[in-house]
């Protein structure tokens, strides 16, 4: 047991076989956080208020010219990056802690005018009195008491949530400066240590963060940070990705982390103009096998967001976004400070670690084990892993998808994900994606793999397309990229397709689906003698 823990609780006996997880918390940690003894030092002011084309990325992010191709963004790293050593933990900037309780930062625990409620079954809901009643943790009484072998228990209990607690009350130590909120509108890009990320994500599974839990806050465009949502209810999602993300505290609390990752908004403000671009359709490679994350080594790794970034991975969600989250948890910190997407913004995050290993997807989903991450590190320090958001249209009915204002703001967002400022095109890395924005968000996988080819056709990246699992789409996807492909058809062209697929088959569509699938039309078109001699002259203009 720590020294820092009271006398009464250091002779305090728990039965870890009968003890509920808020039972512990309001003994080790609720006794602990409010006592006298802590509120009175220094260190309680922080609670006492509340192939080689595909993977150029390495090369690419091992130099700090990778910097370059974000010219326009406004850079700000929480570290002492004159100090950063390979193999050493970063050194926070500045050296002591800096207060900030204003519009422009993270509100944080440890802030003197944090004067959140002290007062309610658990340390948490002693200062979350407010919900105090809606609160539960189902989830974590079951993970005990049902899921976890005794001696895993008696782990958690005795070695894991207090190390956890002590990780938790070192952000005046670790976060010295006020972490600025990436709002809308604004190119900004921040770094931190993984120590912090961890500092913060011990916070955030605490519940500590104030101003956080009601979507009527100040907040109320942020995802929410704290993880009172994931304690709630049965359901054995929540027990997976209880056991995922406590894998993580368990191996940050035993071995500090010595990377940083770094968060950068980005947001387009001048979109190409789809309908005259002479630009020709990249490469594609195009497999029903294999995921993003382990097979996209080196690539631009498409993370298919939800406006507020990780969705619901700290609720029910656990399709791909939360999936990456829970695996990749340096990640959901992203939603302490990232204000919801707007049409034309994208978040990029480079250097965050995977940690553990799953099988399955949503209902089937499970914890594996422990998964050690070998990329290598750039310059920074971060891991060559650079993952972007970007968010999809949801639509309500299956023909509002093909209406050109909407297939423009995808193609806008896609490419604002795929597009870097200033970046050599030799030295771009392979988009690594899929179906963005299909399953729940009713898009169709055959319109959004074009849109996304003609993205990163503009953008100057090839394509590696992961269709989990459908191997009739890889063979359509694959047959119509080759026939684009052979057929010289430019991005402009197919722009130019999808906009008379709308006017002549969905604009006047009385039923549900047209019988004139997409691919068929295009098919027909291209072939015709008319647009066969239109194309084929446009193309010899071009040369």
């Amino acid at each position: 047991m720590s020294s820092l823990y009271s006398n009464d609780l250091h002779s305090h006996q728990i039965s870890v076989q009968q003890s509920t997880f808020g039972t512990w918390w309001n003994r080790r940690f609720g006794s602990w956080l409010y006592s006298r003894q802590i509120r009175s030092n220094c260190v309680m002011l922080l609670y006492q208020h509340g192939p080689q084309c595909l993977r150029n990325i390495s090369s690419t992010l091992r130099s700090n010219s990778v910097l370059n191709m974000f010219s326009s963004c406004i850079f700000i790293s929480l570290l002492q990056t004159d100090l950063l050593r390979e193999g050493e933990v970063p050194v926070p900037y500045p050296t002591k802690f800096k207060d900030a309780w204003d519009d422009l930062s993270v509100k944080m625990p440890c802030s003197e005018k944090n004067l959140f409620p002290m007062e309610t079954e658990d340390a948490i809901l002693r200062y979350n009195t407010a919900h105090a009643k809606k609160w539960d943790f189902t989830a974590l009484n079951l993970l005990c008491t049902e899921c976890l072998e005794h001696c895993e228990v008696q782990q958690l209990f005795d070695t894991v949530l207090p190390a956890m607690v002590d990780l938790a009350l070192k952000a005046p130590r670790l976060c010295t400066m006020p972490i600025p909120l990436l709002k809308s509108r604004m190119n900004q890009s921040l770094t931190l240590s993984q120590e912090q990320i961890a500092c913060l994500l011990a916070n955030a599974f605490f519940c500590t963060f104030p101003r956080r839990n009601s979507r009527k806050s100040e907040y109320g465009n942020y995802p929410e940070i704290n993880f009172y949502r994931l304690f709630e209810g049965p359901s054995p999602r929540k027990i997976e990705k209880l056991k995922t993300l406590l894998c993580y505290f368990r191996r940050v609390t035993q071995t500090t982390p010595k990377g940083l990752v770094t968060f950068t908004r980005q947001t387009l403000n001048n979109p190409p103009d789809w309908e005259s671009s002479q630009t020709q359709l990249t490469r594609l490679h195009i497999t029903c096998e294999g995921t993003i994350e382990e097979h996209g080594y080196g690539m631009l790794q498409v993370d298919f967001a939800n406006r507020f970034v990780g969705g619901g991975v700290t609720g029910h969600g656990l399709v791909q976004e939360e999936i990456r989250f829970l695996i990749n948890p340096e990640l959901i910190i992203s939603r302490l400070f990232t204000e919801a997407l707007e049409y034309n913004e994208c978040l990029i995050i480079t250097g965050a670690e995977q940690y553990s290993k799953y099988s399955g997807y949503a209902e089937s989903y499970k914890w594996v084990g422990i998964h050690k991450d070998e990329t290598p590190r750039d310059d920074w320090q971060r891991r060559c892993t650079e993952i972007v958001a970007i968010d999809a249209l949801k639509y309500r009915h299956f023909l509002e998808q093909f209406l050109p204002e909407k297939m423009t703001r995808e193609l806008n967002k896609a490419y604002c994900g795929f597009h870097r400022n200033n970046a050599n095109r030799k030295h771009l890395s392979a988009v690594a994606t899929g179906n963005w924005g299909c399953g729940a968000f009713g898009g169709d996988t055959r319109l959004k793999a074009l849109i996304q080819f003609m993205a990163a056709a503009e953008a100057g990246r090839d394509v590696a397309y992961f269709t989990f699992g459908d191997a009739q789409l890889m063979k359509d996807v694959h047959e119509m990229h080759a026939f684009l492909t052979e057929s010289r058809v430019t991005v402009g062209q197919l722009y130019d397709l999808l906009n008379q697929y709308f006017n002549e088959v969905c604009k006047n569509c009385h039923t549900t689906r047209p019988d004139v699938s997409l691919y068929r039309f295009i098919y027909e078109t291209v072939s015709s003698p008319a647009a066969y001699f239109t194309m084929d002259h446009n193309n010899q203009n071009d040369h």
